[in-house]
Formats: C-alpha cells, structure tokens, sequence
C-alpha cells in the first residue's frame, strides 16, 4: 500500500510540474491560446529593412499590437498592422519604423495625430517613414560624404 502512495504522488507532481512548464512556455512563446482582438490597419513604406513579422507596434512606447504581414505592392513595402481593439487612431498618425538601441531589433512606432477622423477597421495610414539606414549613414561619415 505505501508504494501505491509514493508513485501517486510521485504522478501528481510530475502532473503539476508539466503543467507549469506548458504554462511557461506559452507565456514566453507570447502564443495566445484564448485570442485577443486585433482590428488591421495597413501602413505603405519606400522600404522596411529589418522588420519581421510579428514585430511589436508602440504607442508613447506602449505596446498596442503587433506586425500581421509584410508584402510587396506595386514595388513598396505595404505592412499590416494588427492593432488592439479598444486602441483609436487618426487618420494623420505617423507610422515610423524605430530601432531599439543603436544596433538592435526593428519595431513599428505610431505617433497619434490631431485630426477628428479615426481609421476604420481595414483603413489605410497615409504618413509614413522608413527605417533610418545606420549602415549608410556611418559609410557616409567614414568617407567624409556627410553634407550640411
């Protein structure tokens, strides 16, 4: 009887440890098993180097969704963004593609406009800027191309 005892508690806590590690690794995989609500919104850029899919999207540095889909549309880079519901914005709103750090990953950053007329579901963001291109920019100043 003692080891029927020790080989179920034994099972119950091999049981809770591997549920704690599911739990782990959906956390830290950011996989959403219940699904929250995104509404898309498409932001067309000159070019996107270095964003990937998935790509965290901030607001005053606040993050408010995520980078749905890359494609190429009539040679630009045209990006959907999956935009939290419940989060507004205008139809003036700068979309910008920012680097963390000097050297360090791609994220899209939305600055919010002023103007009363929100973007819909779908809708499109006119304002646009590309990724500053750190590579050409130390190569400029290396052989002294920077201009005033």
């Amino acid at each position: 009887m003692k080891k029927f005892d020790v080989e179920v508690a034994v099972g119950i806590f091999v049981f809770f440890g591997l549920l704690c590690m599911g739990y782990i690794s959906v956390k830290l995989g950011k996989i959403n098993l219940i699904g929250e609500h995104y509404y898309p919104v498409k932001a067309v850029f000159s070019t996107v180097k270095g964003l990937k899919k998935n790509t965290v999207v901030e607001i005053s540095g606040v993050e408010v969704g995520k980078v749905g889909n890359i494609k190429l549309v009539d040679y630009t880079a045209e990006v959907t963004l999956l935009i939290r519901k419940g989060i507004e914005l205008q139809d003036d709103a700068i979309v910008s593609i920012r680097t963390k750090g000097l050297m360090g990953e791609k994220y899209v950053e939305i600055a919010p406009g002023a103007s009363d007329i929100l973007i819909e579901p779908g809708g499109t963001l006119i304002e646009t800027e590309p990724p500053i291109d750190i590579e050409k920019l130390i190569g400029n100043f290396v052989f002294g191309k920077v201009e005033d």
